[in-house]
């Protein structure tokens, strides 16, 4: 079957090619090399497929009101989510996971020549036989198009080999039961390959290890003799068998060798704070189809297992269940790392890292750094070596990493994945220490816990799982970094991991890694299954000790991230045009859940969270102000939210768009949506009932309807109040603009006691700028003596933006502001709105500070190279093009382009 000739690859739409409504890939087994000589990583990814046993039509409580009949989905109830990358220039920007539109959909906007598209994607221009076919094997032409085709999302791929892997011998030694695999006259060995396959797919949870083992073992078995036939374009990988005319004949295990390519935008290839090389999954728009052949679309959930070889002295960081030991390969100074997955989750949420990243533990970080500096390139870490160690011992043994100077403490754990104590500060600490209470999640609503999910080792039903508050967690940085990583990520996430289980309950992973990214990434921060990255511009900017205030922008972003453990990975989006499901909820919650991390009051946390929306709130009003319609609906497919193609591909709307990788909408207009919901049935009731939709729909991909319609359940007043689900789509997500009620709202937080105290400052600063208008700069004069009073973070950023609504501003007034707040140590959201206020007023003794901001805040300073070349000022525009050509070579690809077209 060939895919889908409708589906137009020259547009800022993403084609998810995969033909998951046929059959689907439901384990991985990958085995890679990482060659940072090359910038390269090799090896193959064993498919293990299962045909899809029908197709059927999604009824109208499928899909929603309105939808058409007859389109064809797969049928799953498995849980999934993407992975969610938070990425704006700003805050809490979107990097764009992507809109999915139907098959037959016209292409609206967005249309370029192919090198333009290409380029914006950061795979860089095509030769002139890429922009046609780009690879195939040989006599692929020789295929029938009555052959079933596999189709698989791929891109920037070298592809070598494809083929079937002969699992005979792993059948004939396995212990599964003998009726598996079928012996006599009549029964074919391919039948008896995918009887054995089918079998070990759809093995019981409980026996996951033997389970991954026995997938281990196929993996490795040698090819089968017959060819398949393989074809990749500019999206796809495409593979066939001869004379196999359907998905329930074609082989069930399926090896693909391959290599990336340094360009593939999966892959971000680069050198870390320390100037040590680095490589990692880079959470595109394509997400991971540059990294290994996959299915994309959110139905294709799987399971899968990893063998990674780095160098020794690298630590691999991956999406995995238990934490990885390193085992060293004598011959070829690579050391190996396995990690695993046991919840179905789509190819999307594979993240991976390898660096030369040393763990923060709770030592003195100076100390750490001096010792690691010393000894940074003779890591003697005495390793496993590949051979000696058992494949029991592999999955179960948890041990340290590859430096001798920050060690990773070895966890004491107990039965299954559940973690009991720690000898490691970095890893567990004593929250009654900290004034957190204990909050069992069978007190919530009530005491069980029923799975609506397909088969997997879940946490939600362990009664250990509900009281773990804590999972185990590390944090890993450059050496540079530890420091500002201990006083800022390793001190406050063991109190954010702790709220959020006193708000969501149960968390849905066993462990988390935290690992500060290149300074190129190009968000604050992205959040996969037990591993989120962050930005360094999260990090404290300030000394040691000084104080909560500089922890705010770190606290709060990292409570975000945790949050998409619930909403965004165990419940994700059937849809990705339904962005604002992940985004929305992360951003509602962080405030939620950095409130409780810092056991402040009720009344406190209110007048905090108000003063957030107030931000969010000129954020988005701009935003709109300054974007297409289009752009700004969270539910851009309306009726049609979705429905996919009878093979099941289908399109990704503007996610190769650069306008969309910096906008906010799903972010902040879904986060007003669920604020408008609470304020119509209580703050602590709908935090209720986010916890009885978590136990509901944990492990399952929803729609939008699926949360609302539980929500005017649960709630029927609110129907009496004409809230109706079209009343909600259409004042919410199927329109562009701002609904009438935030209008409103926003009135009412602009008066609050901590905005007008914001005022009351902004007066005193606008006053003082006055009386320097019209005296001579020669003349010394004596400074009125004005009291100026503390402010947060929050309202630094509101002093700011407020104060940038004026026309001018004195240099002296500019030169007493930085120094009163000591802005250049500030967090990088009030460093950001006092460098606009140094560009719009040319206050050149602070250009030392937009210069530091560009390099070091590259995930939030994009929208200040535009803010220098307006002013059309040389010696800014100057600053402009050094700070470009410093940074341009370990920018993310697609944000160096749009920088580049403001500069050049």
């Amino acid at each position: 079957m060939e895919p889908d000739g409708d589906l137009n690859p020259d547009t800022d739409d993403l084609p998810l090619r995969a033909n998951t409504n046929h059959i689907l890939v439901k384990h991985y087994v990958l085995d890679l090399t990482v060659h940072f000589d090359r910038k390269v990583i090799s090896g193959s990814a064993v498919l293990f497929l299962e045909p899809c046993s029908g197709v059927r039509s999604k009824t109208e409580d499928d899909i929603g009101p309105g939808a058409g009949e007859g389109d064809g989905t797969v049928e799953s109830q498995e849980g999934f989510v993407c992975r969610f990358q938070d990425a704006d220039t700003m805050e809490d920007g979107t990097k764009g996971l992507g809109k999915t539109t139907t098959r037959t959909e016209k292409m609206s906007t967005g249309e370029r020549d192919r090198d333009e598209f290409l380029a914006l994607s950061g795979a860089g221009s095509p030769t002139a036989p890429e922009t046609k076919t780009i690879q195939s094997s040989h006599l692929w032409e020789t295929t029938s198009n009555n052959d079933f085709t596999l189709v698989l999302d791929c891109c920037d791929l070298d592809v070598s080999k494809v083929e079937e892997v002969d699992v005979t011998s792993v059948s004939a030694t396995s212990s599964l039961p003998p009726e598996v695999t079928p012996k006599g006259s009549g029964v074919s060995s391919a039948n008896q390959q995918t009887a054995f396959i089918q079998k070990l797919i759809s093995m019981p949870s409980g026996q996951w290890r033997q389970k991954h083992q026995l997938f281990s073992l196929c993996s490795r078995a040698p090819g089968a003799q017959d060819v398949l036939h393989f074809h990749r374009d500019r999206w796809s990988l495409q593979v066939r068998k001869k004379r196999v005319t359907s998905p329930q004949e074609f082989p069930c295990a399926v090896r693909v060798c391959y290599e990336t390519r340094p360009t593939g935008c999966s892959v971000r290839w680069t050198k870390d704070q320390d100037s040590r090389v680095c490589v990692y999954t880079a959470g595109s728009p394509i997400n991971n189809r540059a990294l290994f052949p996959c299915q994309e679309p959110p139905v294709a959930m799987s399971t899968w297992q990893a063998t990674v070889r780095a160098p020794s002295e690298c630590v691999v960081l991956m999406s995995g269940e238990e934490q990885a030991v390193p085992i060293e390969d004598r011959d070829t100074r690579f050391s190996v790392w396995n990690y695993h997955v046991t919840m179905p989750m789509p190819a999307s949420t594979f993240t991976l890292a390898v660096g030369h990243w040393c763990q923060v533990t709770a030592e003195t970080p100076p100390r750490v750094e001096r010792g690691v500096k010393d000894k940074m390139d003779c890591d003697k870490q005495v390793k496993p070596v590949a051979g000696e160690w058992t494949e029991a011992g592999l999955v179960s043994g948890l041990g340290n990493s590859s430096s001798e100077l920050v060690k990773l403490s070895p966890l004491q754990t107990g039965s299954g994945d559940q973690t009991t104590r720690s000898h490691s500060a970095s890893c567990y600490s004593s929250l009654e220490d900290e004034g957190l209470s204990v909050t069992d999640y069978s007190g919530t609503v009530d005491g069980s816990i029923s799975c609506s999910h397909g088969d997997y080792p879940c946490r939600f039903p362990e009664r250990l799982a509900r009281s773990q508050r804590v999972i185990p967690h590390r944090v890993f940085a450059p050496v540079c970094l530890l420091e500002k990583a201990q006083m800022g990520v390793l001190k406050l996430l063991s109190q954010c991991l702790a709220a959020a289980h006193t708000i969501l309950g149960v968390h849905p992973f066993p462990r988390l890694d935290v690992l500060i990214i290149p300074a190129g990434f190009s968000s604050l921060g992205m959040a996969s299954p037990h591993i989120i990255f962050l930005s360094q511009s999260v990090l404290p900017a300030g000394s040691p000790g000084s104080g909560q205030n500089s922890l705010s922008l770190c606290g709060s972003r990292v409570c975000h991230e945790i949050a998409h453990s619930w909403f965004g990975l165990v419940i994700g989006a059937r849809d990705w045009t339904e962005e604002w499901i992940s985004e929305g909820f992360a951003t509602y919650l962080e405030d939620i859940i950095w409130a409780q991390a810092q056991q402040i009051s009720s009344q406190d946390a209110v007048e905090q969270s108000d003063l957030k929306a107030l931000l969010r709130w000129r954020r988005l009003s701009d935003e709109l102000q300054n974007s297409e319609e289009e752009l700004q609906i969270l539910r851009p497919n309306m009726e049609n939210t979705g429905r996919v193609s009878e093979s099941g591909s289908s399109m990704v709307k503007h996610a190769l768009n650069p306008d969309k990788t910096f906008m906010q909408v799903h972010y902040l207009k879904g986060y007003f949506l669920l604020r408008f919901l609470a304020s119509q049935v209580g703050e602590q009731q709908f935090i209720d009932f986010f916890r009885l939709f978590v136990k509901r729909y944990h492990g399952q991909l929803i729609l939008s309807q699926d949360f609302l319609q539980l929500l005017l359940i649960t709630f029927p007043d609110m129907e009496r109040k004409d809230l109706t689900l079209n009343a909600i789509y259409a004042d919410w997500l199927d329109r562009p603009g701002i609904p009438k009620w935030l209008c409103e709202r926003s009135a009412v937080w602009s008066k609050t006691r901590l905005v007008e105290e914001v005022k009351a400052e902004v007066v005193k600063w606008i006053l003082l700028s006055q009386s320097h208008q019209g005296k001579s700069r020669k003349r010394k004069r004596r400074e009125p003596k004005v009291n100026y009073k503390k402010l947060t973070s929050e309202q630094l950023v509101m002093l700011l933006e407020l104060l940038l609504e004026e026309s001018e501003l004195s240099v002296a007034t500019m030169h007493t502001l930085q120094r009163t707040y000591t802005l250049q140590n500030q967090d990088a959201e009030v460093r950001h709105r006092w460098c606009e206020l140094v560009v719009k007023h040319a206050y050149s003794q602070a250009y030392g500070d937009v210069e530091h901001f560009l390099i070091h805040d590259q995930a939030m300073g994009v929208y200040l190279y535009g803010e220098l070349m307006v002013q059309e000022d040389p010696v800014q525009q100057a600053l402009a093009r050094r700070c470009l050509s410093l940074v341009q070579e370990e920018m993310d690809q697609s944000t160096r382009r749009v920088v580049e077209e403001m500069i050049l």
